[in-house]
């Protein structure tokens, strides 16, 4: 049986750790040719290694706007064309109401917000019909489980926004735009989170707002993610898939 991505350039950003890089590995196993990018080389270059053939690493930061336009002319260059783009590069940190800075604000929108629109907007000229590209949300945009995260809830917001906008933007060129939205995920990110020895009692304390009972595995979304890349999701766009166990569905 083919593939589901034979033959298909991808470019998945924020793809060292956790979500990007299973998505990256998951994209190879079904035949895509995938360029994963990341700002810390050593971790990147683990990542490349332990995917194998089929990959490319391009690190970049995804608030450089310079670093995002040499990596779609380096894409164009060795392929000349991209047909899925997966915006994973994302993060934040916590800080409740009055003690929000500045800095962090700029931290968060510049990642989340600014970087996600020029990285869409330099991989369109690479796109034709059928390509897909893939917003990764957060289920914090629209559940709050606690204070501190309503600057990153709120770039995940403008994440969903820009899925919708796009995809009238988007209108007669056949390009799909969607959103990806993790559910809690055992990922370094996460458990960054936890204070050292406990971070399973910190997923746990997840878990148990979950219907599935559980936090979800990093292959989890990349399979969804294969299903948005791929032909099985053509008339799919515009739209918001939570992958989530039933966290902010209830």
């Amino acid at each position: 049986m083919t593939a589901s991505l034979e033959g298909k350039i991808a470019v998945v950003t924020g793809a060292s750790s956790g979500i990007g890089r299973a998505i990256a590995a998951e994209f190879v196993a079904e035949g895509a040719r995938v360029y994963l990018t990341g700002r810390r080389k050593a971790e990147l270059d683990a990542a490349v290694a332990e995917i194998g053939p089929g990959t490319s690493g391009v690190r970049t930061d995804a608030a450089d706007l310079s670093g995002i336009e040499a990596l779609f002319r380096t894409v164009r260059e060795r392929e000349g064309r991209l047909d899925i783009l997966v915006a994973n590069a994302g993060g934040g940190g916590g800080a409740p109401l009055g003690t929000i800075t500045e800095q962090q604000y700029d931290t968060t929108f510049d990642i989340n917000v600014k970087g996600l629109l020029f990285t869409v907007q330099e991989a369109l000229p690479l796109m034709d019909r059928d390509a897909s590209v893939i917003l990764i949300g957060s289920t914090t945009s629209i559940r709050v489980d606690g204070p501190g995260f309503s600057v990153y809830a709120a770039s995940k917001a403008a994440v969903r926004s820009f899925a919708r906008s796009w995809a009238v933007d988007l209108r007669g060129r056949g390009i799909r735009v969607n959103v990806l939205t993790p559910g809690p995920t055992r990922t370094p990110g996460l458990l960054g989170l936890a204070r050292a020895g406990r971070e399973e009692e910190f997923l746990d304390s997840f878990a148990a707002r979950i219907p599935l009972g559980r936090v979800a595995d990093p292959t989890e979304i990349a399979t969804a993610a294969v299903f948005l890349a791929s032909g099985a999701s053509s008339f799919v766009n515009g739209a918001e898939l939570f992958v989530d166990g039933g966290h902010a569905q209830i």
